[in-house]
């Protein structure tokens, strides 16, 4: 498990701004489990999902970056929550999958010219001897905007997307799970977005993300 509780090249746990953050919001219990979700919940709520903030710049997939932006999108939260429970001393590591979203934005699609977007990036966190998956992704009150009903986490069951919205209609969609990375695998992230999208990196300059929400402010 020494890989998975090391700082690395994005999960940057020795960074001091992470130890600030980790230490302050990973409360008072030393039980692993209540430090997981109390980081949990402080990663999906303090930092600010927008899909704009995407840049071909590795340097924006750390997770020192996110949290002093204050914003980011799915993968640079991932790697906090990742790096956070690292400080804390939980093994952590990063997954990465497609997925179909049946309520995306005309404006995410027109961009990305398809509903399968790419390279959604999640948390895996080791408690109570197995690997669980969590989402820190969208923020409460986005949430509440769309009406997507918030993804909670108890440390013992995976927290990912819900299939259907609280209106009933058809949600997310998982299409295929990349799987589980020591750290952000650069080459493979930034390669299977090109190939998903090209018109996208053709360009100089474009907003894109591996997660579904176009318009991020209510």
């Amino acid at each position: 498990m020494d890989q998975y509780l090391a700082p690395s090249r994005f999960i940057d746990s020795d960074h001091p701004a992470v130890v600030e953050f980790a230490e302050r919001v990973r409360g008072a219990s030393g039980e692993p489990v209540a430090q997981a979700v109390a980081l949990y919940y402080a990663v999906r709520d303090e930092i600010r999902y927008n899909p704009y903030v995407f840049s071909r710049d590795p340097h924006s997939l750390k997770a020192s970056f996110a949290l002093l932006a204050g914003e980011s999108y799915c993968v640079p939260k991932a790697t906090l929550l990742a790096a956070c429970a690292r400080h804390c001393g939980i093994p952590a590591r990063i997954g990465l999958a497609d997925v179909r979203n049946h309520l995306a934005t005309a404006r995410l699609l027109e961009l990305l010219r398809s509903e399968v977007f790419a390279m959604h990036g999640y948390t895996e966190l080791y408690l109570h001897g197995r690997w669980v998956k969590a989402t820190p992704a969208f923020n409460l009150a986005l949430c509440r905007a769309f009406h997507v009903e918030p993804l909670e986490f108890d440390g013992r069951r995976d927290s990912v997307f819900h299939e259907f919205n609280q209106r009933g209609e058809r949600h997310m969609q998982y299409l295929r799970d990349h799987g589980q990375f020591v750290d952000v695998p650069e080459q493979l992230f930034y390669g299977h977005l090109a190939a998903t999208y090209p018109h996208l990196f053709q360009a100089e300059q474009g907003p894109l993300s591996g997660d579904f929400i176009a318009e991020v402010s209510p």
